[in-house]
């Protein structure tokens, strides 16, 4: 899958990214990275953070590192208010497992899954929206630019993830229906639904992963999209053709088509973006 060209300038000269630690998150802070640019990056790990930031700082780019925790509304609504200046932001932190053992660490696996995947894009939109709702409109009467990162996996009940996909489905039902009214105050919200890429979320994973794809050319699909003002980008398409066409069937018809892939591990794996 060749990674698109897209017109850089379209998404501004400053951008903020959760879960940029690694994974998908340090592809997208590495495309952005380039002379002029400022990059605010946030994630939980403090080393790994630092490594991509002194990555992008070689690609030429400015950036700003913050330790922070998309689950604490508080101090992400703090940090997207006080950046310095913003055209993009870009909710990605998040988290996968497979089912718990037992009842008390299923319930605990659900609640970290969706606090992460589905209020923590939410403690990253929602301030987003009011801080570029703010800023002067540009040309084309686009203040600023929101991608939230959901899922193919939003689009079929997984048998195996089922936490994961209630969550990415979420996301991108949010974000799409969303969308309307956040284009009205000059803020273009885009649902960013990936298939496989290959990070240590995935690399977990004991099945086939049709399709599966690098980072870097994930991230420069999802860029284009925030530059073309798409409300939802979902690819490989043939991949999410399929995953539409498996959610039309019954639900017991549907789950046995998926049963025969081994579950995921039950516990959770973070990718680089939630670290």
């Amino acid at each position: 899958m060749a990674a698109p060209r897209f017109d850089a300038a379209r998404l501004g000269d400053a951008a903020l990214l959760t879960g940029a630690s690694g994974g998908l998150g340090a592809a997208l802070a590495a495309v952005l990275a380039r002379p002029g640019v400022l990059l605010h990056l946030g994630g939980r790990d403090p080393a790994r953070l630092a490594a991509v930031a002194q990555s992008c700082r070689a690609r030429g780019a400015s950036v700003r590192e913050q330790t922070i925790d998309v689950r604490d509304a508080a101090a992400m609504a703090a940090w997207i208010a006080g950046t310095e200046r913003l055209g993009l932001v870009i909710a990605n932190a998040g988290i996968s497992a497979g089912l718990g053992s037992g009842a008390a660490e299923q319930r605990r696996q659900v609640e970290e899954i969706f606090a992460v995947n589905l209020l923590g894009v939410l403690n990253t939109v929602l301030p987003a929206i009011e801080r570029l709702a703010a800023a002067p409109a540009g040309a084309d009467g686009v203040r600023g630019r929101i991608g939230a990162v959901a899922s193919i996996a939003g689009f079929v009940a997984l048998p195996g993830t089922p936490s994961y996909s209630a969550s990415k489905a979420a996301v991108d039902t949010w974000m799409v229906a969303s969308a309307p009214a956040a284009a009205r105050r000059g803020v273009q919200l885009t649902s960013l639904c990936p298939g496989f890429i290959r990070t240590p979320m995935t690399a977990a994973n004991p099945y086939r992963m049709p399709g599966l794809m690098a980072p870097e050319s994930a991230a420069a699909r999802m860029l284009a999209a925030l530059a073309a003002g798409r409300r939802r980008a979902a690819f490989p398409w043939w991949l999410y053709a399929e995953a539409r066409l498996v959610d039309l069937l019954p639900p017991a018809l549907a789950a046995r088509l998926l049963a025969s892939a081994k579950p995921k591990p039950a516990r959770t794996y973070e990718t680089a973006a939630g670290g």
